[in-house]
């Protein structure tokens, strides 16, 4: 058998990986832009490239829509350029967490302006926690240390057990805290998900430590490894900076954690996957994940819209991971999404009749919350919201 070369695989998108650095990159440059134009509107840069420029280009760009073949997939997986991209994304950022750091703690910044860099900086620690996600799947050692490094600014640690051993398993069911239910809204969403995967993660390590004859306080525990990299790096921040910066700290990690639920949120809703006669649940396939093949957000993102196939395939790496036409599909890219999902009202304005549609109009077979619904009156079927 002749070895695959790099040279054979296909991937019309590998020199635009880089630019998934983007994020973290946004984070250096507010004072330089702010002091070479006078416009302090750059403390904002942020919000302003993830939810304005990125879907103005997702919407003149357009869909991807390209798959990487099948023969292409184990040359792909092997080629170590496509991990550099994201080994890339740690030293951004955290120079940017300790360039923010620093322009917190001096004179010079009004409160509005702060404001803008912790919100800019919120948003680099959320789509850290996506780059987390990508390594954290990883079997090499190496990548596997790496998530636990990008999730310290958040302090979300446990994000790494609990999205692998708990959300993976659990996902489109009930019992997953991280999918969304039909007609939940958003506000309502993010403390049920951040509080249940919390208390999973714990279960889940408590389990897995007494598997292996460990007690909980142990250097094998993965949620104290993740947890005490955010300590000594809030730390050193406090002892570089001084408590002054303790504010812009804890806001930028709030920021940062609710993007990511705002994302599970929408990545979800409503889906759910059928219990089959055994009681359990039927193997998680594209149907399962809403998609967004919109180009520009999926190079800013790591394919991370292509999470169907992610789902159903969670070894595969992002540069191998594949357009689904079974997967239920998003209207717009993951920015747009998550402000319709900030306005419940507009969410389920769009999303409510696509997920119904994926059904068949089949109330049934969504994932909701019994005691939000009631039986139509006699002689009409199925079941409606109240």
């Amino acid at each position: 058998m002749t070895p695959l070369r790099r040279a054979d695989a296909r991937d019309h998108k590998r020199y635009l990986w880089p630019l998934s650095t983007v994020a973290p990159g946004c984070a250096l440059l507010p004072a330089e832009l702010v002091h070479s134009t006078g416009l302090t509107l750059f403390w904002w840069i942020g919000p302003i490239l993830v939810f304005v420029v990125i879907p103005a280009l997702d919407i003149a760009v357009g869909s991807d829509g390209v798959s990487p073949r099948d023969e292409d997939y184990e040359a792909l997986s092997n080629d170590r350029y496509y991990r550099w991209c994201t080994f890339l994304f740690l030293p951004m950022q955290f120079a940017g967490l300790a360039i923010a750091g620093y322009m917190w703690s001096g004179s010079e910044l009004g409160l509005v302006d702060k404001l803008g860099l912790t919100v800019t900086l919120g948003i680099v620690s959320g789509i850290g926690i996506n780059a987390a996600h990508e390594l954290g799947h990883r079997v090499e050692r190496v990548e596997r240390w790496l998530a636990k490094i990008a999730l310290a600014q958040s302090g979300y640690g446990h994000f790494f057990v609990e999205h692998n051993r708990g959300h993976h398993v659990r996902v489109a069911t009930p019992e997953d805290p991280a999918s969304a239910r039909f007609g939940e809204p958003l506000w309502a969403f993010i403390p049920r998900s951040a509080a249940g995967g919390f208390r999973s993660a714990l279960a889940l390590e408590r389990e897995r430590l007494s598997r292996r004859g460990n007690k909980w306080f142990s250097r094998d525990n993965q949620l104290l490894q993740a947890w005490s990299m955010s300590v000594v790096l809030f730390g050193a921040m406090v002892l570089v900076f001084g408590p002054v910066v303790l504010p812009f700290l804890v806001l930028q990690a709030v920021i940062g954690i609710a993007l990511l639920e705002t994302v599970n949120y929408l990545e979800h809703y409503g889906l759910l996957r059928a219990r089959r006669a055994d009681g359990r649940y039927e193997r998680c396939t594209p149907r399962h994940s809403w998609n967004s093949d919109r180009l520009v957000t999926n190079v800013f993102l790591l394919h991370l819209q292509r999470h169907s196939d992610h789902h159903a395939n969670p070894g595969r790496r992002y540069q191998t991971l594949r357009s689904s036409d079974e997967a239920p599909q998003l209207p717009f890219g993951y920015a747009t999404m998550v402000l319709l999902a900030a306005v419940p009202p507009l969410w389920r304005a769009v999303m409510d009749r696509r997920l119904l549609a994926h059904y068949r109009g089949d109330l049934g077979l969504v994932n909701r919350k019994p005691r939000s619904y009631r039986r139509e009156a006699p002689g009409k079927s199925g079941d409606v919201l109240v």
